[in-house]
């Protein structure tokens, strides 16, 4: 008998399609119920409930051993969809201290969540006052389903280094994407030291499970607890900062924009660290978080914005010991070298201005009267050499190369989030600008005496002065001096020694003391310290010129450096030096003396935040 070979092959056909549903039924099987552990996770949650224990965040003290930074309880009202049975809704808007209108917006914006699920816990409203926590607790009896989660919020008991401590704010997608640790809900450091030791402070989350009866009431813990996880507090952090200094600083900077940088030489730790204008770090914590951070956003000159370690601004004279270094480490200048000054530089059609002074004069002259023409001349006799460089753009590479050693152009690497990096040209940036072997040092000329394209964060000014102090090194600045149980990263220990040799710099110590004595800073000389500073006034195209000034003390074994700098105060002399002198005085005396208190209630009575032409 002949075979039906189609028949023969429908059997392979409906066998294949057999076999492809078995396969298909067996895979969707162990997703379901190996890979997929989210019906595992609904089961549970119908016989636990797993709560997640907050560790304690750790506290932030200053150099000295002051709390600065501390935890206070706070709570979290906290929802399970699907065990939330009818409830009167305004009886919970009344306990909760809320409109019906709010309650609505929140109930819409949590099942609107990506990460909503009606069988995990879900945060209806964060930051309970006490007064609600103790008002709601009476009546949480009456909205099954609702319960209180205890966590933690910060407190302050100086209400001052907003920019230094930041703030922690609640997690978003992102974090969680980077980070497993962290849950919807959770709390992460922000800006400041919260966000850059935020592994260190955060501890570790702890669980504890509890068992729910049919009904979904709590019936107690699973097995006494045996497989609770306990929270481990976060580790303590002692900040570099004097927090009495970083107050009377702030102080001093009232009413004005600009910074205030203060370094303990020998350590590269930061003793304050200024912005202003400022905020109370206070009033980004809590239920009105989000509100404040709006007015501070939309606050006219941006208190938001750290100027001391990300403000670009042109550091004028105080760049001026940078010009004399690189001219003696190159041999273009030495000790007695003289370059004359008729008025300011004066070279063909070019002319640099610059105040009354005899002619022609030496280097700690130079710095002492804060001579324009003899930073020019320099600056030209060192990038036109062609002898020595073959031509100015290389001998420009040369000159730039060692003030990125000094820590200009690039970022220090200080311990806080959203350093700057300021503005140092390049040779390629000329040529491409003026073209190829089209210039020389008369056309970048402001460049040697601070101005022009070059631009710098009041940090790295406060680390040259540091740098000086040190006689030739440093360390990169940093905020915090100790962590609890362990040790600062090797960055902030080990010492940065620039490209010029060390043996110049007390030439450039002893003019910058010359400047006090009887030059540009004598406003700084204190009796009892000797003092050693730089002015400087930085031309401002939005408004009056820049105040700035950059010094150290005591001379010898120096135990500050600091950098001030205040927009639109005119001259260095006017606001740099007597604020830059007072801080020095404030630290290494722990008082103003009586016939320096007028001037330093001037400064705390100046105000120069409405001299800004500059639109933030």
């Amino acid at each position: 008998m002949r075979k039906d070979y189609k028949l023969e092959k429908r059997k392979y056909i409906i066998s294949g399609f057999i076999i492809a549903i078995c396969a298909i039924y067996c895979v969707r099987l162990f997703d379901l119920q190996v890979a997929d552990d989210k019906y595992k996770a609904y089961a549970d949650s119908n016989a636990f409930l797993k709560k997640t224990i907050y560790p304690s965040r750790g506290t932030i003290y200053d150099r000295t051993g002051r709390v600065v930074v501390f935890n206070q309880p706070a709570y979290d009202l906290m929802l399970i969809p699907r065990d939330v049975e009818p409830f009167d809704t305004l009886n919970l808007c009344k306990a909760l201290g809320i409109t019906y209108e709010d309650f609505q917006k929140r109930w819409t914006n949590m099942h609107s969540s990506p990460n909503y699920s009606s069988y995990v816990p879900q945060t209806l409203m964060s930051n309970l006052t006490t007064e609600d926590y103790g008002r709601l607790q009476e009546k949480l009896y009456r909205f099954p389903g609702f319960y209180i989660q205890k966590r933690i919020q910060r407190d302050y008991y100086y209400h001052c280094a907003a920019n230094v401590l930041g703030n922690i704010r609640e997690v978003s997608k992102n974090d969680i994407e980077k980070d497993p640790y962290y849950s919807p809900g959770d709390y992460t450091g922000d800006t400041g030291v919260e966000n850059s030791y935020e592994e260190h402070l955060r501890g570790r989350k702890g669980t504890e499970i509890l068992i729910r009866a049919a009904n979904g009431q709590i019936k107690g813990k699973y097995e006494d607890g045996r497989y609770d996880v306990s929270a481990i507090a976060g580790r303590n952090l002692k900040l570099s900062l004097d927090i009495e200094l970083q107050q009377y600083a702030e102080s001093l900077m009232m009413n004005k924009l600009g910074a205030i940088v203060a370094i303990e030489p020998a350590t590269g730790e930061v003793l304050a660290f200024v912005t202003s204008p400022s905020y109370d770090p206070s009033l980004l914590v809590g239920r009105d978080r989000g509100k404040n951070y709006q007015m501070l956003k939309e606050t006219p000159h941006r208190p938001l914005m750290d100027r001391a370690k990300s403000g670009f601004y042109p550091p004028g004279s105080t760049f001026k010991p940078t010009q004399a270094l690189i001219f003696l480490s190159e041999g273009i200048i030495d000790n007695n070298t003289r370059y004359p000054c008729y008025k300011g530089y004066i070279n063909g059609n070019l002319r640099v201005g610059c105040h009354l002074h005899y002619t022609p004069l030496a280097l700690d002259f130079a710095l002492q009267t804060s001579c324009n023409s003899y930073f020019c001349w320099g600056f030209k006799n060192m990038i036109d050499r062609r002898s020595k460089y073959g031509t100015s753009a290389d001998a420009f590479e040369v000159w730039k190369n060692h003030l990125v050693s000094m820590g200009y152009g690039y970022k220090l690497g200080i311990d806080l989030p959203g350093e700057g990096r300021g503005f140092l040209p390049n040779a390629k940036y000329y040529s491409k600008r003026y073209g190829e072997g089209h210039w020389s040092a008369n056309t970048v000329i402001s460049v040697a005496i601070g101005q022009g394209e070059v631009t710098a964060t009041p940090l790295q000014i406060a680390n040259l002065a540091a740098t000086i102090a040190n006689r030739g090194w440093f360390i990169t600045p940093h905020v915090v001096k100790e962590i609890q149980d362990t040790v600062l990263a090797p960055e902030y220990l080990t010492r940065r020694v620039p490209t010029v040799d060390v043996s110049h710099y007390p030439a450039v110590a002893h003019g910058m003391r010359m400047a006090v004595l009887g030059g540009t800073c004598t406003k700084a000389n204190l009796p009892d310290i000797e003092v050693a500073g730089k002015t400087g006034t930085a031309q401002n195209p939005h408004g009056l010129d820049h105040s700035a000034f950059m010094g150290f003390a005591p001379y010898e074994n120096p135990k500050i450096a600091v950098a001030v700098y205040v927009e639109n105060g005119e001259w260095g002399a006017t606001y740099g030096v007597p604020i830059g002198s007072l801080v020095i005085e404030k630290y290494l005396k722990g008082y103003i003396a009586d016939n320096r208190k007028p001037m330093e209630q001037a400064m705390m009575r100046a105000r120069t935040d409405h001299l800004s032409e500059y639109e933030y």
